[in-house]
C-alpha cells in the first residue's frame, strides 16, 4: 500500500513539474520596442514608397509597412497614404510617422 501511495505521489509531483515547465515565460509573445521609418524623399508631384520596420523585444525585426498607420505632419509638403506611399505636394519640411502596435517611428524629410 505504501509503495502505491509513494508512486502516486511521485506521479503527481511529475505532473506538477511538467505543468510548470509548460507555463515558462520564455515562450511569451514578443512586443514592439521601436519602429524605423525609411524612404527616398520624393520631388513635388512624385511618390516614393516608405517602409516601416519594427524591432521586437526579442531583437528580431519585422516589416510592418502594410500594417502601420501612416501620417504626415505637414500635408502642404507631403501626404502619406495608408500603405506608406509618400507624395511630394510642395516645397517644405514634414515628419512622416508610422505607428504600429501603439509604437511610432518617424522620418523628417524636406521636399525640395
Amino acid at each position: 500500500m505504501k509503495t502505491r501511495s509513494a508512486a502516486a505521489l511521485i506521479f503527481v509531483f511529475a505532473l506538477a513539474a511538467l505543468a510548470t515547465a509548460c507555463g515558462d515565460s520564455s515562450t511569451a509573445a514578443s512586443s514592439v520596442t521601436s519602429i524605423a521609418v525609411t524612404g527616398t524623399v520624393p520631388a513635388v508631384g512624385a511618390t516614393s514608397q516608405f517602409t516601416a520596420t519594427a524591432t521586437m523585444s526579442t531583437g528580431s525585426t519585422m516589416d510592418v509597412t502594410s500594417l502601420a498607420t501612416w501620417t504626415s505632419s505637414n500635408t502642404a509638403a507631403a501626404t502619406a497614404s495608408g500603405t506608406g506611399a509618400v507624395t511630394g505636394v510642395g516645397a517644405g519640411t514634414t515628419v512622416i510617422t508610422a505607428t504600429y502596435s501603439s509604437v511610432a517611428g518617424t522620418d523628417a524629410i524636406t521636399i525640395p
